[in-house]
């Protein structure tokens, strides 16, 4: 577990991480030399005051957060340029489909890509385990 390695990071003593998580200092020495496994609770407590997924914090992956930088995906695109950028980014729809968003009017582009969104959120509702 990275614990100690992480609290040290935030310049805490073991005092001061246990107040901030609802746990004791003795509990703190004890999760960082392995004679205490915390428990789930703690785990995610842990993971989300240091910003880190519970895989990093237990060791089983290098990834401190492998949600944190994904783009996000607008409701809705309000403005030609952005839903140009959009599609663009899109290799596999841009070469699938054959579009070229360059010869579409504004209202084309917007329309296309506010479909394509909403195609993409039914997907994932669909999907979503």
């Amino acid at each position: 577990m990275r614990i100690r390695e992480l609290r040290k990071e935030f310049d805490l003593t073991q005092e001061q991480l246990g107040e901030k998580i609802g746990q004791t200092k003795s509990n703190i020495s004890k999760y960082e030399t392995g004679a205490l496994e915390p428990g789930i609770d703690t785990l995610n407590t842990l993971a989300k005051f240091f910003d880190v997924s519970l895989d990093y914090l237990i060791g089983n992956s290098d990834i401190r957060n492998p949600y944190k930088d994904k783009p996000s995906i607008p409701e809705e695109f309000e403005n030609p340029e952005e839903a140009v950028k959009f599609l663009l980014e899109q290799n596999v729809i841009m070469g699938f489909g054959g579009f070229d968003v360059h010869t579409m009017s504004d209202e084309e582009v917007l329309e296309f890509a506010n479909e394509l969104l909403n195609h993409l959120r039914l997907l994932s509702y669909k999907y979503r385990k």
